[in-house]
């Protein structure tokens, strides 16, 4: 298994993320969405196995006007505008090659065992 979460440091359901595979001793590689991000590859499988764009978007986030810009945008160019303000995705993204989740759902997680 080749885990990898995006999150950020401060995401408490990211840091679960974490706890539940480390306790489980599955190795996972974190990548700080603050820091570095989804590259457009690995953006493109995300969204696939989730069923789409819409199920990534996090309603919540504190920057209204990019998650706005994003909603209202032409089909053609939102991906491009998600991947230059990531702050609007829901965390922990957590990828399993081909499958991924958004948020915590350990009951997905343990069919990847």
């Amino acid at each position: 298994m080749n885990i990898q979460i995006f999150g950020t440091n401060k995401c408490f359901d990211t840091k679960k993320a974490i706890r539940y595979f480390k306790e489980r001793n599955i190795k996972v590689q974190f990548v700080d969405l603050k820091e570095k991000g989804l590259s457009k590859g690995e953006y493109t499988k995300v969204k696939q196995a989730v069923g789409g764009l819409d199920a990534m978007l996090n309603p919540k986030c504190k920057d209204k006007n990019a998650l706005a810009l994003i909603q209202y945008a032409v089909d053609d160019e939102k991906d491009a505008k998600v991947l230059d303000n990531q702050q609007v995705l829901k965390t922990p993204i957590v990828r399993n090659g081909t499958k991924a989740t958004i948020g915590y759902v350990p009951e997905i997680w343990k069919t990847w065992e």
